[in-house]
């Protein structure tokens, strides 16, 4: 990988080299055969179809109308600018299921409206790119589809598992941009008092109740959109495969009708894109498994699982000891070639430990937000950087940092609180 080659490659010619060189010679030629075999897995039929269905919700102006809805309703709290940019990215990402399309689609109008407004830039980029990373959280949320692939488990009960924290994290950030609001409102103040120009965050703003409700009423198409997808997948109503189907539909009659995106000139980019995005996935997780197959052919798995349980480590030292390795491998490698690579290493000694592995997906995965926003990697941090090209790097990363230690704090709250992950899904599901 660090060669430049492509991670789904990397994976497949590291797998082929131990073929040929440890396994029998009638193994290279069942390549294909397996790879064709793990990727007919009806589940990952829904990964196209819910990239499909965010494409074509990103690339309409719902983010735009979202954001200012929600601006609307909550511009009368203190630092409601930020808690509405968090809101809508929470929106947003469920609808989507995609980090950058969130952080593009928000950004895009949160980002100026609140530098506008008199917020620093930092702050302003630091909440809509720790917002962004909801994307892999909220359902439906493709890396968690990955890794109920990898891990075996319950993608319904995995995508409800998901919202309790999910929630919290809105709150975490939402309490921070409250009191960030109130330090930087303060400064603003003094300013004024001691130069006698006059801060834009110090201005007051007004809209009518018909405002509010009109802004809301364009928006809630999209929002049926998600509950109809959850409803339909929880009532037992369609597989996870064919909710992201019915998902994409309904998002393609709403942005049509909407937005009047529906000549081929905007389709064909959105269909373009999804191909592109689902192609690389696919790739990726087909190698990942001839991969994981080859480790477990050869017993590194099985050696490995059986090398860290024979350590003694209690169960709470183990998890520290894997989330700490999965924060480290966030900064090199995207959240789902993390899942894909470590899951034959790291489930096995966790389930022996008596881990649920539905509540450590859910853990990992808030691990792995933090990833998308800290460095070198940090996707989220480049997505910003692209809406916000005047605000050196440096300053987005420190804006960040703050968010980075809130994602933290999640991980302890869920780690003491387990409950906020598991009762939702124990409760809808028996």
């Amino acid at each position: 990988m660090f060669s430049g080659m492509p991670i789904a490659f990397a994976l497949g010619v590291v797998a082929l080299g131990f073929m040929i060189l440890f396994m029998p010679a009638s193994s290279v030629g069942t390549i294909a055969q397996n790879f064709y075999e793990e990727l007919s897995n009806v589940i990952i039929l829904a990964l196209p179809l819910f990239i499909l269905k965010g494409a074509a919700i990103g690339r309409s102006n719902a983010g735009k109308d979202l954001y200012s809805a929600l601006h609307a309703w909550l511009y009368r709290i203190p630092g409601g600018l930020g808690i509405a940019n968090t809101v809508a990215c929470a929106l947003f990402a469920a609808m989507a299921g995609s980090s950058p399309a969130t952080c593009s689609a928000i950004g895009s109008a949160g980002i100026p409206e609140m530098r506008a407004r008199g917020y620093s830039g930092g702050f302003a980029n630091g909440i809509i790119a720790a917002g962004g990373t909801l994307g892999i959280l909220l359902p439906p949320s493709v890396t968690m589809l990955l890794y109920a692939v990898a891990a075996e488990v319950s993608l319904g009960r995995l995508f409800l598992a998901g919202i309790g924290p999910g929630v919290l994290l809105v709150v975490l950030f939402a309490s921070y941009s409250m009191l960030r609001y109130n330090k930087e409102k303060r400064i603003a103040r003094a300013e004024a008092e001691v130069s006698g120009a006059r801060s834009a965050l110090l201005a007051e703003e007004h809209y009518t109740l018909g405002e509010k409700i009109r802004m809301i009423a364009w928006v809630a198409p999209f929002v049926t959109i998600l509950a109809g997808v959850m409803i339909v997948l929880y009532a037992g109503w369609a597989s996870p495969s064919e909710t992201a189907g019915v998902g994409a539909v309904l998002a393609f009659l709403v942005i049509g009708l909407m937005y009047r995106l529906w000549r081929p000139s905007k389709i064909g980019p959105i269909v373009a894109g999804t191909l592109r995005e689902s192609t690389m996935l696919l790739m990726i997780i087909g190698m990942s498994l001839i991969y994981s197959y080859v480790m477990s052919y050869l017993n590194i798995s099985q050696s490995t699982a059986t090398w860290i349980i024979g350590l003694g480590l209690s169960k709470w030292v183990l998890l520290a000891a894997i989330l700490v390795f999965v924060v480290m491998l966030g900064f090199f490698l995207p959240p789902v070639s993390i899942i894909l690579m470590t899951a034959p290493i790291i489930l096995p000694p966790l389930k022996a430990a008596g881990f649920d592995l539905i509540w450590f997906g859910v853990v990992m995965t808030i691990v792995m937000e933090m990833g998308l926003i800290h460095p070198p990697v940090g996707l989220n941090i480049f997505v910003i950087k692209n809406i916000a090209p005047d605000l050196k790097l440096s300053e987005i990363m420190w804006g960040t940092f703050p968010f980075v230690l809130l994602i933290a704090l999640a991980v302890v709250i869920v780690c003491l609180v387990p409950g906020i992950v598991t009762w939702l899904p124990d409760a809808t599901m028996n």
